[in-house]
């Protein structure tokens, strides 16, 4: 049945459909990891208004897991200055340890050979070799800073949480992310600090109940660096998913 040409109204419906599905899907496969930022610095409302947009996320019963703390300047450089004196200090280092496993203890392809192609892809853009410790060292340092961003995101949970909420945390962070690519910012997740997180704690003064997820840097990326040109492969629909029916 020939149901007529669409009003007005049920084209401007369409096209501003189709204008948002193409932004969000920008934003959304645009956003990767930056380790190289601009010291622009990155206005409180900004940060407040993409924290609001993250708290849209679903979670289970509206329990709202989140917490953040937000570092910028003087805090900022108190905590990096103190978790990079532990990270330089081999033994002080190793007094260090992660709350929870993020990562598995036993890696086991294919998830082995994909972080091992972006650990050398990053290394091999950087020109640090096979084996170059100090660079390495060096780079790897650079995560404690916040790869030179302006603002730094320590996300919490209550302990009191089961790993349900996490699922409801992850959607809160990446919401975190495209709400910062869309306004131009770019991110990093980074685990790197949960070791770290006794150091972080205490400078941060969280409470007791408070255990730390991860963090991220917040900023705008330097174009001139060539670690930003790193974008990871990700599978196909068809190498994830089984269709039933």
């Amino acid at each position: 049945m020939n149901e007529g040409p669409a009003s007005p109204e049920e084209k401007k419906a369409a096209a501003l459909r189709a204008l948002a599905t193409h932004f969000v899907d920008w934003a959304i496969t645009t956003r990767h990891s930056v380790r190289a930022f601009l010291p622009t610095p990155v206005p409180r409302e900004t940060v407040e208004a993409i924290l609001a947009v993250a708290s849209r996320a679903p979670s289970g019963t509206n329990t709202q897991p989140w917490k953040v703390h937000v570092v910028t300047g003087y805090p900022k450089a108190q905590l990096t200055a103190a978790v990079q004196r532990a990270f330089d200090d081999p033994r002080v280092a190793a007094s260090h340890t992660e709350e929870y496993a993020y990562y598995p203890r036993e890696w086991i392809s294919p998830f082995v050979e994909r972080r091992r192609k972006v650990g050398w892809d990053l290394y091999g853009l950087l020109g640090i070799a096979k084996g170059d410790r100090e660079r390495s060292q060096a780079q790897h340092r650079r995560n404690y800073q916040f790869f030179d961003a302006p603002v730094g995101l320590f996300f919490t949970m209550d302990r009191v949480m089961e790993e349900g909420s996490l699922l409801d945390y992850g959607m809160f962070i990446q919401s975190v992310m495209v709400a910062a690519k869309a306004r131009g910012l770019d991110t990093c997740p980074q685990a790197s600090f949960n070791p770290f997180h006794r150091i972080v704690e205490q400078e941060l003064g969280l409470p007791k109940n408070e255990r730390l997820l991860c963090a991220m840097s917040l900023g705008y990326a330097d174009p001139a660096r060539v670690e930003n040109s790193l974008h990871t492969e990700r599978e196909p629909v068809r190498a994830f998913t089984v269709f039933h029916g």
